[in-house]
Formats: structure tokens, C-alpha cells, sequence
């Protein structure tokens, strides 16, 4: 069965979440650690917590995915900055111990003029400042479409991280569609080809999950800009074929596309009727 869900709102809690990705036909989700444009974070019900996690066992849910806020740069060019994403990554990685052997995505970063090279180097020592020997969640690096000065938008630039990373079994790729395809690799033509390139360069046992977006710019338009499933330049032939394929079929994916709770539902109902 396909391990599907979408990003949701954690303002009601985490059963609440669980609940709604089940009315939408979903057996995971996403969700924000906190404001995704700020830095607050309400406290973890720890019996709310516990809730979700017999929620979870009893539907068969696959791993949920917390999303860490669009405001984090680990690589930024200044320091206060880069303290704040050390200290709410660090913070965001404690609290996720409360659902524990979940996974946990943020977005690499952005260099600012210094440069690829000093932003991984940036990225890999928050990371090793960061991630302890006994965590249960799996920190995922989000594929970039390469926009500004993004660091992640080539599979290398990930590799060269997760080589930098003293725990780098602690890490693992989330790839997004749409991000992918901004980025320049043909996942609508050559889905084989990208995901080739991605087992040579990384190791197709990094990825553990997908965000399934299409996009509103064609191939290698570095621009990041979500669309619906099927309206987009991917288009739904292009999602028959990734929710079928033997490497992606069985990992957990996760809709971002431009949509209320209806608009989700329907998305989900469609790629559950894709898959063979």
C-alpha cells in the first residue's frame, strides 16, 4: 500500500494530526516543529505524544516527517543566524525523541556569497555539533532546486555533507519532485537515469522519503515553485511512474502541493488510484 500523506497543521496536536491524515486517506504526514516563520515552539503533551504513537501502530501508519522552519540557515554568513538554526535544530531533535524513530527534514541552507564549498562546510559542523550517538530521528537533507545561492541542489553537494558528518548514519535524503526537476534532473524522461545518478553518488539507501509536488517551471528553471498533481510541468504520467517504481514505491511520501485539506484528499485518492 502506498505510504502516503500531507503536510498538516500541528496547532491541535499530534493525534489530532493522525486522525486527519486518516480521514484524508493517509497513513503518515508532515508537520512543522514550530512556526515556520519564526522561532516559537509550543511545549510536547507528552500523553498526547503517547497517543499518536498507539494511533499510529494500530493504522498502520508508516513514519511521520517533521519539517524544520523555512527561517533556518545552517550555513548563513552570519553568525547569529547560524546560532539560531544550531539551537532550534538541536531543540527540534530533542522533542522529536517524544515520537521517537520518526524523521526529521530541513532545507541544507544558503551560502550568501560565501560560496558552495564554506556552506557544506557550515552545514557539517552544525551537524556534528548537533546530532548525539543515541537519537532515534533519522535528520534528512532536502534535495534544493538551486534558486540563489541554495546549497542541495546537485546530488554531489549532498554526498559531500553527509561525508563531513561524523554521525552520518544519522542522516539520510528526502527528495523532492519538484525540487529535482528545478534543478535540472529529467526525473519526467529519464526517472531511471536520476535515480542512477543518485545511487552513485549518494547510495539509494539514503532516501527515505519523497515530497511529491509538481512544479510550475519547466526542467532546470532553478525557481522552487509547487503546483497540484498533474498540473504542473511533471505531470501525472510522470507521478504514475514514481509512485510504481521499485525504488520509490515503498518509501514514505508526502504532498506539499498548493492545497487545503479537500484539494489533499483528492491528490491522495489520485496517486493511490496510480499505483499498480
Amino acid at each position: 500500500m502506498l505510504k502516503i500523506g500531507c503536510h498538516l497543521s500541528a496547532s491541535k496536536g499530534f493525534l489530532n494530526m493522525g486522525e486527519t491524515a486518516v480521514s484524508l486517506g493517509g497513513n503518515t504526514f508532515q508537520f512543522f516543529t514550530r512556526n515556520p516563520r519564526g522561532g516559537s515552539a509550543k511545549d510536547i503533551d507528552p500523553s498526547d505524544a503517547n497517543a499518536l504513537i498507539e494511533f499510529m501502530r494500530t493504522n498502520s501508519f508508516a513514519k511521520i516527517l517533521a519539517h524544520a522552519p523555512y527561517t533556518l540557515n545552517a550555513c548563513a554568513k552570519v553568525p547569529s543566524i547560524r546560532e539560531f538554526a544550531h539551537n532550534t535544530m538541536l531543540d527540534d531533535l530533542k522533542r522529536m525523541e517524544f515520537v521517537p524513530g520518526n524523521m526529521y527534514n530541513f532545507h541544507p541552507g544558503s551560502h550568501v556569497e560565501q560560496g558552495i564549498e564554506k556552506g557544506i562546510e557550515l552545514i557539517s559542523e552544525l551537524l556534528n555539533d548537533i546530532l548525539w550517538e543515541g537519537q532515534t530521528t533519522t535528520v534528512l537533507l532536502e534535495t534544493m532546486a538551486g534558486k540563489g545561492s541554495e546549497v542541495g541542489s546537485r546530488f554531489e553537494e549532498l554526498r559531500e555533507i553527509i561525508d563531513r558528518t561524523n554521525l552520518s548514519d544519522k542522516l539520510g535524503v528526502c527528495l523532492d519532485t519538484c525540487h529535482v526537476n528545478d534543478a535540472g534532473y529529467d526525473i519526467v524522461n529519464d526517472l531511471d537515469g536520476v535515480l542512477t545518478q543518485f545511487d552513485n553518488v549518494i547510495g539509494l539507501e539514503r532516501l527515505k522519503a519523497l515530497h511529491l509536488n509538481d512544479s510550475k517551471n519547466p526542467l532546470g528553471a532553478h525557481k522552487d515553485r509547487h503546483e497540484k498533481i498533474g498540473e504542473g510541468f511533471i505531470g501525472t504520467e510522470a507521478f504514475e511512474r514514481i509512485v510504481n517504481h521499485p525504488v520509490l514505491r515503498d518509501l514514505p511520501m508526502f504532498l506539499e502541493t498548493p492545497n487545503e485539506l479537500p484539494g489533499y484528499k483528492a491528490e491522495i485518492s489520485l496517486l493511490r488510484s496510480l499505483q499498480k
